[in-house]
């Protein structure tokens, strides 16, 4: 060989002369560590490298990113698909409404308030505290019957407007799972702090709280990813007026409760510390909220049936 020339080595084997390099790092490489690829030659390492599997995208909350927005449009289905069995069956609203505490005769008449009650009949107690704990989740999806005039058309109508548009962007931010958790516990919000301040002879649905949830929500996401001030001021003027809307629907301690209840969770979702288990800290605010949730309703529901809770 002529003096003057270069001899390559093999990066791996320095006392084997070659000629070829590697096609990803350019190194050379020696038969022995020669890899068939479909770009040429490679060499162990940039072959190892290739095999790792892609990490996968995230969400803000740290979730899997959902192509399609499936649990908003099951809520929205599912609220629709209510409404419309109130057509069929009005009595649905009275029965799953929410309602705190009312006594019942036999003949179905209600007595609310601290209205004399006359007569031998037996009286039963209608509502949570009667045992009927599923009346703070199933009033989120059940509106003002339509027989009772247009405004709940109205009411139905707007809330599935904002769901429709908040929900697929909050949930695409947050993914399915948290997102669904963050719907939930914002109706069951609502509930709760109705079902501490106001009447509780007075019956009410709606889903406002989820629905005011969800636009918290979506303030504090958007602020988490930098967005403009006036963009998020926007959000934050069009939620607080809606809040204004619903209280002409049900009482204003629904959306209140659930924009509360919404907000916490969404800054927990957004700000937990990436390096410090993510999800171990957004489930613990997660169970946390809602065993405040349910303390809150045990001890109001005690409250009212003078120190027992039904189960």
């Amino acid at each position: 060989m002529d003096s003057g020339s270069t001899v390559t080595r093999c990066y791996r084997h320095p006392a084997v002369e070659c000629h070829v390099r590697c096609t990803g790092c350019a190194r050379y490489i020696c038969p022995d560590c020669e890899r068939a690829a479909p770009v040429g030659r490679r060499c162990p390492e940039c072959v190892r490298e290739g095999a790792r599997p892609a990490r996968r995208a995230r969400t803000l909350g740290g979730g899997r990113i959902p192509t399609t927005p499936v649990v908003t449009y099951a809520l929205f289905a599912l609220t629709v698909l209510a409404y419309l069995a109130e057509v069929v069956r009005p009595g649905l609203v009275d029965r799953f409404a929410l309602v705190g505490s009312r006594l019942v005769d036999p003949e179905g008449t209600r007595y609310v308030g601290d209205g004399l009650v006359l007569g031998s009949a037996p009286l039963r107690t209608e509502g949570v505290a009667g045992g009927e704990w599923e009346r703070l989740l199933t009033s989120a999806f059940l509106h003002q019957s339509p027989f009772e005039g247009a405004f709940g058309i109205l009411h139905v109508t707007v809330n599935m407007v904002v769901l429709w548009q908040s929900g697929r962007v909050v949930e695409l931010m947050l993914g399915r799972v948290r997102f669904l958790a963050l719907y939930l516990l914002s109706a069951l919000g609502g509930s709760v702090l109705e079902l501490v301040l106001a009447d509780p002879g007075h019956a009410s649905a709606g889903a406002s709280g989820a629905v005011c949830g969800v636009g918290a929500a979506s303030y504090v996401l958007h602020r988490r990813l930098g967005a403009t001030a006036g963009r998020a001021d926007r959000l934050a003027a069009g939620l607080l007026l809606w809040l204004v809307v619903s209280a002409w629907f049900a009482p204003w301690q629904v959306p209140v409760g659930g924009l509360l209840a919404g907000g916490a969770l969404a800054l927990a979702f957004a700000y937990a510390p990436r390096d410090r288990r993510p999800v171990a800290v957004q489930t613990g605010a997660a169970a946390a909220l809602a065993v405040l949730l349910a303390v809150t309703a045990a001890w109001k529901v005690s409250e009212l049936t003078g120190g027992s809770i039904p189960l």
